[in-house]
């Protein structure tokens, strides 16, 4: 097995050079860089991470934190997780998994924290490892998130040219910032072309969506496009119309918003607002990494604007 030492002779370099590359990267030139890198895989060495980790007082441990429950008939989290790993591992470190019904047992060197609520900053902000949120918030922790105004603004703007007189926008019942995010590109994009906003609110839940389309069908117009704040919320707008003897996208447009999985199982298939989950998973785990890095200096906040997929749920 090669060692430091077989390293720094093919590189020509001190063995601390080599640490040095190994350890603290940005206080050496390039051109060492990638002598002792190229010297690194001709010999297939691999430092010693838990030596490093020792050295540092870092348990070179990530934990996951999703606070929702997780729909197994979904991949959105499985997405995100593939993009955090595949940066955390890159920087040598372990990913865990903690959900909502698990207790927090063990070290790390810092925390991604996903599907939170209002409720739970009271916990978060006590906190004393570097976090860095899944999601928007109010309260300065450092986030990535879709930039959830312009999704809707845009959808909501794709069904005004393409010529739906009534636009109705079905939202997620919860006060949190993604949700009225959501809701107020569809108001700006409403108010700038002087329509009258039609909101209905509900838990994230197709059944709900559906029973409600099938309980008041006779007040929705022909013409009319559904702007919902959730692929699952819109497939339970288009199974409420279907039940209800409508014609989509004939006589009724819809359009979702996620683009994970929910908008591909519809029938029709679904118009909607993609989000880039693999990549913003892998964001997070930069920032994080970053952050740790930097002894906890903030990192901001980086979001990523949704792209328009049009499927057969629109005309």
């Amino acid at each position: 097995m090669a060692t430091l030492s077989d390293v720094a002779k093919l590189a020509n370099v001190s063995k601390m050079t080599v640490s040095r590359v190994i350890n603290h990267p940005e206080q050496v030139t390039d051109e060492l860089k990638e002598l002792v890198f190229q010297a690194m895989k001709e010999l297939d060495y691999k430092p010693n991470i838990a030596a490093k980790a020792l050295v540092s007082n870092r348990s070179q441990i990530i934990k996951l934190f999703i606070l929702e429950e997780i729909d197994t008939t979904e991949p959105y989290y499985m997405n995100l997780l593939m993009g955090i790993s595949k940066t955390v591992g890159s920087a040598h470190y372990s990913l865990q998994l903690v959900t909502n019904n698990a207790f927090d047992v063990g070290a790390c060197d810092g925390y991604i924290i996903t599907g939170f609520r209002e409720s739970d900053f009271e916990w978060i902000n006590r906190l004393e490892k570097p976090v860095i949120l899944f999601g928007e918030n109010t309260h300065g922790i450092d986030y990535v998130d879709s930039d959830n105004q312009y999704g809707t603004a845009m959808t909501t703007s794709y069904a005004l040219q393409a010529g739906y007189k009534q636009i109705v926008f079905i939202g997620i019942d919860v006060d949190e910032p993604f949700s009225r995010s959501r809701e107020s590109g569809y108001l700006s994009v409403m108010k700038e072309h002087e329509k009258e906003p039609a909101i209905y609110r509900f838990k994230n839940h197709s059944t709900e969506a559906k029973q409600f389309i099938e309980e008041n069908w006779t007040q929705f117009k022909e013409n009319t496009c559904f702007i919902c704040s959730s692929d699952r919320l819109a497939i339970g707008i288009e199974r409420g119309i279907i039940n209800s003897g409508g014609h989509v996208p004939e006589e009724f447009g819809i359009i979702g918003f996620d683009g994970v999985f929910l908008d591909q199982i519809g029938s029709p298939k679904l118009t909607t607002a993609k989000q880039s989950i693999i990549k913003m998973g892998e964001v997070c785990g930069e920032m994080l990494v970053k952050k740790i890095e930097e002894h906890g200096a903030s990192q901001g906040y980086r979001r990523f604007l949704p792209e328009l997929i049009t499927r057969e749920s629109t005309k």
